[in-house]
């Protein structure tokens, strides 16, 4: 079978041979046709369509000057001639920079005669932003005051927060110019710094500018929980808080001991200034700001402990916040464990006093000298707006004060003299209590007087105060209550210092994460809602949403879940259940309707006959 192909080949050659011109005529078709297929196979790719040039992505009458060719050069040479400057950095295809585009330009609307709003497209890839930088997400917000920036935007892409962090930047230290402007400053709930500068012979005093840089340091490091920056110029009112060199700085907290920037120890710098601010900070309540995306923000809150999450309708640019105000209130008083000495008094905050007389032990030595003590507890109400009008005295307070002195027996040292001795120790049971002592001679039967009105006699127990045998440590009944840490007007003071049971108190802004809020069984229609989380417990607690949401209804939320027995009763998540027609014999039960059908004592009647 091969014979006769054979013989076609070999005539071939033969022809080839006789004839040069059709062999190289074949030679060069076999190579074009080889090049032809090996460049065809080099090309089998997938063919892109070139990107369409970018176009406008605020419209031309916007006040955004919007660089939509990536032209970031020319970006920093507008700053330059500009105090505050907002760049948007933006990729066109992005939604949330779509979905931000319109809150950017209603900002750009009410701050343009202060504020240069310029917007770079950062995604085309000829442009030198895209050269240039690289980002992870879209859009990117930053800030710069003169020389001093970026300041990165990282909160919610709403107008309102948007145009409350320009604002800052742009007047990132207040002027305190009265007393009654430095109590608004001091009892609020961010942490605030105050630096007394003398503006008299030249324009800028020394340090002033470090200080002012400090503020804008604060905003870049932290831009959630905040502090509040401002500047008293009056010596007499930078006294008040114990300000008497000018270029000192001074930091406020409410409830511990407030802090004079150490000058010595530490170089003033806006940088060292800004950490010692941040690192001796009190914050008491913390803003939460999800993003929406997948975070472990509330995840890494509430394992720190049970947690009191409050969701309240926020308007960031409101003057006035009626409801965060008595939020303040509560979370004040539950933390007020103690008073800071170097506390500004209020008119209508007055000391919570709490005194007993107390018979001393018939000690030879003693006795001679002192034998009568007046003895206080000493607690404080903090920061509060409700005047105090009369004094709450606890019979547990005055009780374990008794046994405290009684045990300490050092203390009567104290007393070896003639004239009255008073003295001050801790109370063994809790550090945040101490306990004053005040003690003198009976004279002519009667007591001393201390007060305006305090004059008691010994008889008045039936005793006579020259038998020595009946003089023994006892608590006088006159003017005493005999209540306990019920819910009491006063029972949330220091609560926090008086229970195992302690919470972290966080503050969400509904009109962004209501849905966190119907996660956790919210159904109030105005957007205002309270729950208590203890992940270790693994339960929950909402509040009752029948009641308004208001400083009272906190309070009683708060007294009851720290009580040994919680008279709250679990939230738990619950289906609806499905609506059959007909006698069904499985019957469907949820968390709504388990005591109902399981634990019916009905049900089980003919088991137990």
């Amino acid at each position: 079978m091969l014979r006769p192909a054979w013989l076609h080949v070999q005539r071939l050659l033969y022809l080839m041979g006789r004839r040069p011109d059709l062999l190289c005529g074949a030679i060069a078709l076999s190579c074009a046709l080889f090049v032809a297929l090996r460049f065809t196979c080099s090309r089998a790719k997938d063919v892109v369509l070139p990107a369409k040039p970018p176009v406008h992505f605020f419209p031309l009458q916007s006040p955004v000057v919007d660089l939509f060719l990536g032209q970031i050069d020319y970006a920093e040479h507008l700053r330059q001639e500009s105090e505050i400057t907002l760049y948007f950095l933006y990729a066109p295809w992005c939604a949330q920079s779509i979905a931000a585009r319109e809150e950017i330009e209603h900002v750009a609307n009410n701050l343009a005669d202060q504020v240069l709003f310029v917007a770079v497209n950062c995604w085309w890839h000829h442009g030198k932003c895209r050269k240039q930088r690289s980002f992870f997400f879209y859009p990117v917000i930053h800030l710069y005051h003169r020389s001093f920036g970026p300041i990165e935007y990282k909160g919610p892409l709403t107008a309102g927060y948007i145009e409350k962090f320009v604002r800052r930047v742009m007047s990132p230290v207040l002027y305190v110019p009265s007393m009654e402007k430095l109590k608004d400053f001091l009892f609020n709930l961010e942490p605030g710094v105050l630096g007394f500068f003398e503006f008299n012979a030249s324009p800028q005093p020394p340090g002033y500018l470090t200080f002012f840089r400090s503020a804008l340091h604060s905003l870049q490091k932290d831009y959630i929980d905040t502090i509040r920056f401002g500047v008293i110029t009056c010596r007499a009112l930078a006294k008040e808080i114990s300000l008497s060199s000018p270029g000192s700085v001074y930091l406020h907290r409410n409830l511990n001991s407030s802090l004079v920037y150490p000058h010595q120890e530490m170089n003033f710098t806006a940088a060292n200034i800004c950490k010692w601010a941040l690192d001796n900070r009190e914050t008491l309540l913390h803003w939460i700001r999800p993003h929406g995306g997948k975070s472990l923000l509330l995840n890494n809150e509430l394992k720190k402990g049970p947690a009191l999450f409050m969701f309240i309708p926020f308007n960031p640019l409101a003057e006035e916040q009626p409801l965060l105000h008595e939020i303040m209130e509560v979370v004040m008083k539950y933390n007020s464990c103690t008073q800071s000495p170097q506390h500004v008094e209020r008119e209508d905050v007055k000391p919570f006093p709490c005194c007993n007389t107390v018979v001393l032990p018939p000690w030879p030595l003693l006795s001679r000298v002192h034998n009568v003590c007046e003895l206080c507890v000493n607690q404080s109400r903090g920061v509060s707006p409700l005047p105090v009008t009369e004094p709450h005295c606890n019979f547990v307070d005055i009780a374990a004060a008794l046994d405290s002195f009684y045990l300490k027996e050092q203390i009567f040292l104290n007393f070896m003299s003639t004239v009255r001795g008073c003295s001050n120790f801790l109370s063994s049971y809790s550090p945040y209590f101490f306990y004053s002592a005040c003690c003198q001679t009976v004279s002519g039967g009667r007591i001393a007087s201390y007060q305006d009105n305090a004059s008691s006699v010994l008889s008045s127990q039936g005793k006579d105060p020259n038998e020595k045998s009946h003089i023994v440590p006892h608590i006088e009944e006159k003017g005493q209550r005999t209540s306990s840490y019920d819910l009491t007007s006063h029972a949330l003071t220091g609560l926090r210092c008086r229970t195992n049971k302690t919470l972290n108190m966080y503050l969400l802004d509904s009109n962004i994460s209501w849905v966190y809020a119907e996660r956790l069984g919210a159904s109030s229609q105005e957007r205002k809602f309270a729950a208590i989380i203890d992940l270790k417990e693994e339960i929950h607690y909402i509040i009752d949403q029948s009641q308004p949401l208001i400083g009272p209804t906190l309070e009683v939320f708060i007294q009851n879940f720290s009580k040994v027995y919680s008279p709250l009763r679990h939230h738990l998540a619950s289906d609806t259940t499905l609506s059959m027609s007909g006698p069904q014999l499985i019957t469907e039960v949820t968390s709504s309707t388990f005591r109902q059908v399981v634990l019916d004592s009905r049900k089980n009647k003919y088991c137990t006959e």
